[in-house]
């Protein structure tokens, strides 16, 4: 008989504990995965916080950080001065290659690259964004841009970069203009005739696309040195292409 009372207080028990730690698991006890104390409250976000604003001229607040191995990495802004609503590499964004297409620009005794409104400068083996430097000349510009006009002369602007017209050199970056935070940008003009596509060039001697990219640069690079060809983008192309086709290329 005391055998069997004692087996039967030990099943009681069990019972007890096993009551005892479901209820524990329902009011969420720690590392259980139980629900909140708090109730309905919301979860706190574990992702990272959002970047602040800019404050240079009304760039919009930060995009998403990219980065990852054998990728670019850094942080994408979104420019909305003067109603420009472009988004653009972080300064401190670093590539692994220059984007296809890139010019090549001569400064300082040293190169900088351009595309799509974006400066680049070589970065150990990489490329970073950087601002570029007041008066580095540019045969054309961005392919997107605000106007505005300051004392009847117009700058041009992306990425908070600012550009004057430099005849015989094409364009210029310059300094802010006055005033530049509460200027208002030109409206728009009339729509002119759409842009003819970018060249392509096809290889006629089975040259590879790492030797068509370096030879356009080349060819970039030169052009930049003829005659008017930093005044005017058409001239500037032309020369492109016949420095391509020199090097066994057939444009289209």
């Amino acid at each position: 008989m005391t055998m069997r009372k004692s087996i039967i207080g030990a099943t009681l028990l069990l019972l007890a504990c096993a009551s005892t730690g479901a209820l524990a698991q329902d009011r969420g006890g720690p590392d259980r995965g139980g629900p909140d104390r708090g109730g309905d409250r919301p979860a706190a976000s574990h992702g990272p916080a959002p970047a602040a604003a800019g404050d240079r001229g009304g760039r919009g607040g930060a995009g998403p950080n990219w980065g990852g191995p054998g990728r670019a990495s850094g942080r994408v802004d979104f420019d909305r001065r003067y109603n420009h609503n472009h988004y653009y590499p972080s300064r401190g964004f670093v590539y692994g290659a220059l984007p296809y297409g890139a010019l090549s620009v001569g400064f300082g005794g040293g190169n900088y690259f351009f595309h799509g409104g974006v400066w680049f400068r070589p970065y150990g083996g990489r490329y970073v964004v950087v601002q570029p430097p007041y008066g580095i000349f540019l045969p054309v510009l961005p392919p997107d841009y605000a106007t505005v006009w300051v004392a009847g002369v117009p700058y041009y602007y992306a990425d908070d970069v600012y550009y004057n017209a430099a005849p015989g050199q094409g364009y210029v970056v310059v300094a802010p203009p006055p005033g530049a935070d509460t200027l208002q940008p030109a409206p728009a003009p009339v729509a002119a005739a759409p842009a003819a596509p970018d060249p392509i060039y096809y290889p006629r001697n089975n040259q590879s696309a790492a030797q068509t990219e370096a030879d356009r640069r080349d060819c970039n690079t030169w052009a930049t040195t003829q005659p008017s060809a930093m005044g005017d983008s058409k001239v500037f192309q032309r020369a492109v292409d016949a420095c391509m086709d020199g090097h066994g290329y057939t444009v289209r």
